[in-house]
């Protein structure tokens, strides 16, 4: 209670102390960014294997998110402790391994950077309150989604389904939403995109979305109920719309390029989350139509 009081009565210092902590957080997000992908396809490879009745690869490195430790991909070399600091070693090091000299990947400190902006920006906006608990979780859980999603056009089980079991434990307490309005976001989140999907194959022939999108919408609908679907719809699909036709000039490609949904809908949840009460209320002040007397 003591350490409660003191960060209520010093604003300045929990925001310091969160910044520090989420540039921890970062990294440890840049970790699960690069193996979880590959801890998949190992699972995936041993299944097959198991199914068709061949051996499991014994020499292959089996990846989990703590073993084995923070290596350099090039000479294998363990990265010691001073050398993984969060953005200072990286400046430190010029971008270089300590050893091999080999390139690191300017991935890894703007995703520790990023990670401390937006920490620190969610922990300003709800203070010391279990929103900002709720808040960060998310905010960590949908930058892992994100790079993960541009990189593989996947968006993993482990988060999306973690991201709805936690929207819908939150709701226990009505952080963000109550059950009643969490639970049936979450089923509406679901059958939304999966109706949408069902239709747009049956009229075209083509898959136009993944089954993770489907989650990833229901966890939003379970984080901040349902509500605020058609919001994050509309938000995603703008997103959407601005980064296709951006990306259509710059790369002077104009024929139909599949790009991963995931990141518009973290964006859309983020923004909602933190905006999406008052851009609610305004939009409902814009439409309400005064009579005249």
């Amino acid at each position: 209670m003591d350490i409660l009081y003191f960060f209520i009565s010093n604003p300045d210092i929990f925001l310091i102390v969160i910044a520090i902590f989420s540039l921890f957080i970062g990294s440890f997000l840049n970790v699960v960014i690069y193996r979880l992908p590959r801890m998949m396809e190992q699972s995936w490879s041993e299944e097959c294997r198991v199914y068709l009745g061949l051996k499991p690869h014994h020499e292959i490195e089996k990846l989990n998110l703590y073993l084995p430790f923070s290596h350099c991909t090039e000479c294998k070399k363990v990265i010691r402790p001073w050398h993984n600091i969060p953005i200072l070693s990286y400046l430190w090091l010029q971008g270089k391994c300590a050893y091999c000299k080999a390139s690191i990947s300017l991935r890894y400190p703007l995703v520790e950077a990023l990670t401390c902006l937006v920490s620190v920006y969610v922990a300003w906006k709800f203070g010391m309150t279990w929103q900002t608990m709720a808040a960060l979780l998310f905010t960590w859980s949908i930058i892992c989604l994100v790079f993960i999603d541009l990189d593989y056009h996947l968006l993993p089980d482990q988060l999306t389904l973690l991201l709805l079991w936690l929207g819908l434990f939150f709701s226990l307490f009505g952080i963000f939403a109550d059950s009643h309005d969490s639970i049936i976001g979450a089923i509406a989140g679901y059958l939304i995109f999966a109706i949408t999907q069902l239709l747009f194959e049956w009229a075209t022939g083509k898959t136009g979305m993944g089954q993770g999108d489907y989650k990833f919408l229901a966890a939003l609908g379970a984080y901040f109920g349902w509500q605020m679907l058609p919001l994050i719809i509309l938000l995603s699909s703008i997103s959407g719309v601005i980064f296709a036709f951006s990306h259509m000039l710059i790369k002077r490609q104009f024929k139909s390029v599949p790009l991963p949904f995931g990141p518009y809908l973290a964006i859309a949840g983020w923004i909602t989350m933190l905006w999406g009460d008052e851009i609610m209320n305004y939009y409902l002040k814009f439409i309400t139509i005064t009579p005249i007397s």
